[in-house]
């Protein structure tokens, strides 16, 4: 089926255009609740004020765009991403979690997914709390509001965050695709116009930045090849199935093991550890936190070094890549399901050998996964600093967020449509 037929066929079947409808309808709401501002800001604080920050540009990748106005929703999704990595490696450090996530399967993580959820409410209050005490002392929002409306605002905001969650929780089971992952590839699609504007406003008073902003943009053209090329690219184990083995009937089959199984969730893991620390030293700093306040500014002055800040994004890319392939790909589950199929990899014992070579396989091509994930992370930092263009600092992360998201919806839709003409 042609792309044109298969868009054909989204709006002309009763249940695929429902879910075509929600989804729209769901982004409408969404972007709805990113336009309505909090009391008492200040516009004219609010643009320099994010000019002078980095990572709040990191921060509204989660928000959807809804932190460029302070609005109710500014918080995005980044309290549930947050309250998922808190859960995701407490399975590792204790043991009953990890069970209960193991042995009763999709109950168990509906579980895990639950407790994050929970998680997620007083996170989203404390970064509510911080990030409006940060405002408030860079006099973005008004230093005269009492203690109750500043209160109330928190309490807001912390709302806004549990409906965005809602809403991403709805698209996923009435929708199409990951809600969470929709939510955050829209704030950056919607924030492709005003990317495209100031590199335009750039090129009209400085005509000698063309060339580099061709450059860049033909860059950005490799990196989304180089993506699409990861993200398809797998590693196919040849499988035999022991009784058609014995009788003479050999069919081709193998198992496809993707070269990178954790997809875009490590570079949003890693943006969520960079953007949490940076966010509370903020806020400790804004409200002159004791006689600490010069480590706070010597550890906030690292983290803005675009050297140990692009090591360290890389690390943690490279980490999480490794961490959550772990999660998504068990060895042993798959070797004991070929086992219990009657089947088996040539040249390899069933069982403990199996689940041995599942391991190897899985390690070698992770590492490659996480290289590339890494470099395509930092690539944006490299030429940012050799070109001198202030308005690359998250285009990397943006653009795998956006591709591997589109990807996977594509694929989701493409399941879709074949169980429904089915």
């Amino acid at each position: 089926m042609s792309a044109i037929e298969k868009i054909k066929f989204l709006f002309t079947d009763y249940s695929m255009r429902q879910k075509v409808f929600f989804v729209l309808i769901a982004f409408v709401i969404f972007r709805f609740l990113a336009s309505i501002p909090v009391p008492g800001v200040n516009r004219g604080v609010l643009a320099s004020f994010f000019e002078s920050n980095d990572f709040l540009g990191l921060l509204n990748i989660f928000s959807g765009g809804g932190l460029n106005s302070i609005s109710i929703v500014m918080l995005g999704v980044f309290p549930y991403i947050t309250a998922s990595i808190i859960m995701q490696l407490s399975t590792i450090i204790f043991p009953k979690l990890k069970e209960t996530q193991r042995e009763e399967g999709e109950i168990g993580r509906k579980k895990i997914s639950n407790y994050s959820r929970i998680l997620s409410v007083p996170l989203a209050f404390i970064q509510a709390f911080g990030f409006l005490k940060l405002l408030q002392f860079n006099q973005v929002i008004g230093a005269e509001i009492s203690s109750f409306e500043f209160l109330t605002n928190v309490i807001i905001i912390t709302a806004g965050s549990v409906l965005v969650m809602w809403i991403g929780e709805l698209i996923t089971e009435f929708g199409i695709g990951n809600g969470i992952s929709l939510l955050i590839f829209g704030g950056i699609v919607a924030s492709l116009p005003g990317f495209v504007s100031r590199a335009y406003d750039s090129f009209l008073i400085n005509p000698a930045e063309g060339p580099v902003i061709l450059a860049i943009a033909f860059m950005a053209l490799l990196v989304t090849f180089a993506i699409v090329f990861i993200e398809k690219s797998y590693r196919a184990v040849p499988i035999t199935n022991a009784r058609a083995s014995r009788s003479g009937s050999q069919v081709a089959s193998y198992m496809p093991i993707k070269l990178n199984q954790a997809g875009v969730i490590p570079i949003i893991f890693a943006i969520s550890i960079l953007i949490f620390p940076t966010m509370i030293i903020s806020m400790l700093q804004s409200i002159n936190f004791g006689t600490n306040l010069g480590f706070l500014n010597s550890l906030n002055n690292f983290l803005q070094n675009p050297l140990y800040y692009g090591i360290l994004y890389f690390i943690l890319v490279f980490f999480f890549t490794y961490f959550y392939t772990s999660v998504v790909f068990d060895p042993k589950k798959n070797a004991d399901n070929l086992q219990k199929g009657g089947s088996f990899v040539p040249g390899v014992r069933p069982g403990e050998d199996t689940e041995e070579f599942f391991e190897n396989v899985s390690s070698r091509i992770t590492f490659l996964g996480a290289t590339f994930l890494g470099l395509v992370a930092v690539l944006p930092l490299l030429i940012q600093s050799l070109s001198g263009v202030s308005y690359l600092t998250i285009g990397g992360s943006s653009l795998l967020i956006v591709v591997s998201v589109g990807i996977n919806l594509i694929k989701t839709i493409d399941s879709k449509i074949s169980m429904r003409q089915y």
